[in-house]
Order: C-alpha cells, then structure tokens, then sequence
C-alpha cells in the first residue's frame, strides 16, 4: 500500500478548529495517510488538540513553509538572517509538537522571484544558517526537506542537483530533498533521471499537475515519474498538492500566480488524486516485476 498525503489547501485555507477538523475528517474519508500544513502560528491554532485529533484519526501530519523576505537566511542583515533563524525554530518545534517528523517547503531562502542572481556569499550564509537550525531538529527527531522550486519563487535552489550541492555544504544528517512535480517539469532536464540521481537524498515528494489542476490533465508525463520513485525503492511519503483560487488565501496566490480556478469540488479532486497516483504507483511497480521476470517455460 502507498504512503499517500494531501495539502490542507485542497481542504481550506483556514486555521480556525472547525476547519482543521473538515480537513482531517475528510482526508481520512478518502484514504489519505497524510496531512500536510502550511505553518500554523501555535498563538491562533490549539497545538495539543489538533496533535491529538491526528492520533485519534491516525493521521501522519508534515508541515511546509516559506521564508518570507524579512527572514531570508541568505541575508548579509544580522536582523533579517536572525529572524529567519527564528522562524525555522518555531516550525520544527510545530512539527515535533503535532508528532510529526518533516519539516519542508523553501527553507534555505525567502520565497518570491528575485531580482538578481544568488552570490555565494548568500549560499554561505544561508548554509550556515540552515546547519544550526538542523542540529537543533535533529534533537528534536525532525528532518528539514529543502524543496527543489523554479526560478520565478527562487533564485537559489531550482534543481534537485543544486539541492545536493547545498545539502553537502551543511555537513547535515538530516536534510534532504523536497521535490515537487510542479516545478522539476519546469526546471529539470529530465524529472526521472533527477529523481534517480537524487535517490538517497530525497525526504518528501510532491505531485502536483502543471497546471495545479487535476492530475493527467496537463502535461507532466507521471508515468516517468512513478517509475522512477518505483525504481528507486521509495517507500515514504507522495503528496498530492493543487490550488485554485476558491480556496489558496490571497498572499500564497499572488506569489505562486494562481490566477484562475482549475477546480470547485475538492471532494472530487481529492477522490481523484488519491485514485491517480495508487494506481500510478501500482502499475509502476508491476513493469518493474515484468522487467526483472525471465518467464522461462514450465514445461
């Protein structure tokens, strides 16, 4: 069986405890293991209660984020660079306290397009702020997923290969890659090859449509990419992601251009989702036995 999750942003947009439970009732309804939040400010969410929905539901729970531009950790500013220090702190403190195990999302600089290219003095800085925030998370059992994303929200990490170097430079045990279809469609020369060639350091795995719509309507060739995560013996956790205006807030659209609605019924997009990558995943896995079958005759 698939380790299958799903954004809260197909569900809501909203914190309040009404709309936390919608999301958690209706994720395991359709039979997903997983329930990825965009960070939760701990002062508006009851931390202990939504920990403890999530066991009782057996939910698996990761939490994604990123830096906004007052805390990019690529900052020559002391304050800014502190800032951002901070706010990867109280992430991973979330995430330990809902009793999860992933932090993800673009942790390694502020999201937004940029308006000139990285130094390396910002990939130093960012490096060697990201390596004490990770020591940290790894007392506190939590891995930083470093996620892969194209160059109109980053002008720092947009290839797995980039995602590698920089993960090499932290010395850390416990960072790794958060891909996403999403964006290696737009950044990587070939998604199944970056995927193979990652292997050993991916930590999360995103699937989302070209469009952000429903998956096998636009043009990500998802074959290749179930192939690969088959071939590559990836065991955790595909997590199905998709926006539309109805429900992504206001900031989240303007910066990853959600312009038009792809989708209204969630029910039906979820249902869908969680069908498309268990039977993606599944027939993958079948080529994979064929291929590695001689079939020799029995008689």
């Amino acid at each position: 069986m698939s380790k299958i999750g799903v954004h809260s942003f197909v569900w809501s947009a909203g914190s309040s405890k009404d709309e936390l439970e919608r999301t958690l009732v209706r994720s395991q309804d359709l039979g997903f293991n997983l329930v990825e939040f965009s960070y939760l400010d701990p002062q508006q969410v009851d931390v202990n209660w939504l920990s403890s929905r999530l066991r009782e539901l057996g939910l698996e729970v990761a939490v994604s984020m990123g830096l906004p531009p007052e805390g990019d950790i690529t900052s020559d500013d002391r304050s800014i660079n502190a800032n951002g220090e901070a706010i990867l702190d109280r992430a991973v403190a979330l995430v330990r306290d809902l009793g999860g195990s992933k932090l993800a999302g673009i942790l390694s600089s502020a999201h937004g397009k940029q308006e000139r290219p990285l130094t390396r003095r910002a990939w130093d800085t960012s490096v060697g702020t990201l390596s004490k925030v990770a020591a940290r998370a790894k007392a506190a059992g939590v891995s930083l997923n470093l996620e892969i994303v194209n160059r109109f929200e980053s002008n720092m990490l947009n290839t797995a290969a980039q995602g590698m170097a920089y993960i090499a430079d932290t010395g850390a045990s416990n960072v790794y890659l958060h891909l996403d279809t999403f964006h290696m469609n737009i950044e990587e020369a070939d998604v199944g090859l970056a995927i193979r060639n990652a292997a050993d350091k991916i930590g999360y795995v995103h699937i989302g449509e070209s469009h952000r719509g429903y998956l096998g309507t636009g043009n990500i060739d998802f074959t290749t990419i179930f192939d690969a995560l088959v071939a590559i013996g990836w065991n955790d956790y595909v997590t199905f992601e998709s926006f539309s205006t109805t429900i992504v807030d206001k900031d989240l659209s303007l910066k990853t251009a959600i312009w038009r609605n792809l989708w209204n019924d969630n029910v039906a997009l979820a249902k869908h989702a969680r069908q498309f990558i268990e039977l993606g995943l599944e027939t993958a896995r079948l080529k994979a036995e064929l291929v590695k079958d001689a079939h020799l005759p029995l008689v």
